[in-house]
């Protein structure tokens, strides 16, 4: 398994942990950890967990750093997970299975839910990204593509799609469209769990926001008539609260009025922001940095 990092070593550590504690035999596994340029790379991490190789990407992004841990690893099977991620125990069993029973061209996504360090008393963030952080079974039934997170596929499958794009794209969206013009097939995994911390702040919530925007933005270049569509779009997102509380209020990743209450409050500041970010990258240039 391939897991990018960039200046996260105890988030790292954790999800190392995680893998660790796997119901799949260790000795059925690699784990290729790839840095992408952090201010003191990993080592004294990667020296507590025996077993585990280190390489290096200098090109700034989690796509260039993927494609080296591909490179470098020497299973005919391929899983991603990102360093601040957490497996479910089943994660790698799960993954095994499916692909045994699976026919060539099909790559897997699995589930991705909010980690809680305290269940008992849920932050409003970690409500609201319970709901809206990751939706992957509809990122992958209705818009045909996986998030890098949580993926897994055969290494021809990936070698017939071909390597992930730099980080001046989404390089999940890009590498699904990719996929599905090579006719690879996705599949929803719910059993295939990885858990993802929410955001710490409204300001990391938002800068989230403000990657994921830019590179929409630069998709939307290629229609000639770009600008009143990203108009439209981002009125539509202005206007989408109320659907979005209805969401909220059916949704089962969250219990109890005052968790759905503190989802709402966020889901309508956040999409607030989204709409005049939107508005305001019609007259500039957006900006992408992999810096988490």
């Amino acid at each position: 398994m391939i897991i990018p990092h960039l200046n996260q070593p105890d988030a790292l550590d954790a999800c190392l942990s995680s893998l660790e504690a796997q119901s799949l035999d260790r000795d059925l596994f690699e784990i290729v950890v790839v840095d992408n340029g952090s201010s003191a790379p990993p080592a004294d991490v990667i020296s507590r967990h025996p077993g585990v190789r280190l390489l290096e990407e200098k090109r700034p992004g989690p796509g260039p750093a993927r494609n080296t841990g591909v490179a470098g690893a020497l299973g005919h099977i391929l899983a991603f997970i990102d360093a601040d991620c957490r497996a479910h125990p089943d994660w790698l069993a799960s993954i095994s299975s499916t692909l045994a029973s699976s026919p060539p061209g099909v790559v897997l996504g699995g589930d991705v839910r909010i980690w809680r360090p305290n269940a008992n008393r849920p932050r409003a963030i970690e409500a609201y990204e319970s709901v809206f952080g990751y939706r992957s079974q509809l990122y992958i039934e209705k818009h045909g593509y996986a998030g890098t997170l949580n993926l897994a596929m055969h290494r021809e499958d990936f070698d017939r799609v071909g390597p992930f794009a730099g980080i001046e794209i989404a390089e999940d969206m890009d590498w699904g469209k990719r996929a599905c013009a090579a006719n690879v097939q996705f599949r929803y995994v719910a059993e295939m769990v990885v858990f993802h911390p929410a955001r710490a702040s409204m300001t990391e919530l938002y800068a989230k926001w403000d990657r994921h925007i830019a590179h929409y933005r630069r998709m939307a270049e290629s229609d000639p008539a770009w600008r009143v569509r990203w108009f439209v779009r981002a009125l539509l997102v202005l206007a989408s609260p109320l659907a979005g509380a209805l969401t909220v209020m059916t949704s089962d990743r969250i219990e109890g009025l005052r968790e759905r209450r503190q989802a709402i409050a966020v889901m309508g500041a956040v999409r607030w922001h989204r709409a005049l970010t939107m508005l305001s990258l019609l007259r500039r240039e957006p900006r992408v940095a992999w810096n988490r």
